[in-house]
């Protein structure tokens, strides 16, 4: 069973938004006493729009990172996202803490296992 079915020019836009999401998440859920509640959700924003600009697909700018390449990213800064309330210890500061991260950095694995690689 073949579960790349999403196709890479809506993946580009999933990248895109998702990193917007990111961006704004520290200021719209009130992350500011929690530095590295904020910091994770703002570098993940800014890592995966810095990487699309660079991949080979529609929507980026440079296209010089393979398609699966950037997948891989995907895969690895989703897993380190969902991990990063417990790694860094913010978790216990609420739901609100985690959540974000559990639930962003999950999509980015899913995305990554369910994109098309062309």
């Amino acid at each position: 069973m073949n579960l790349r079915v999403i196709p890479t020019g809506v993946h580009g836009v999933l990248d895109y938004l998702a990193s917007g999401i990111n961006l704004i998440f520290p200021r719209l859920l009130g992350l500011h006493d929690a530095p590295w509640a904020a910091l994770v959700l703002r570098i993940d924003g800014v890592a995966g729009a810095g990487y699309s600009l660079f991949t080979d697909y529609e929507l980026g700018a440079f296209k010089v990172l393979p398609m699966r390449a950037h997948l891989a990213f995907d895969a690895g800064k989703g897993v380190l996202t969902v991990l990063s309330p417990w790694l860094l210890g913010f978790a216990r500061n609420g739901t609100r803490y985690w959540l974000p991260h559990v639930l962003m950095g999950t999509a980015d694995v899913v995305a990554a296992i369910t994109s098309k690689t062309d």
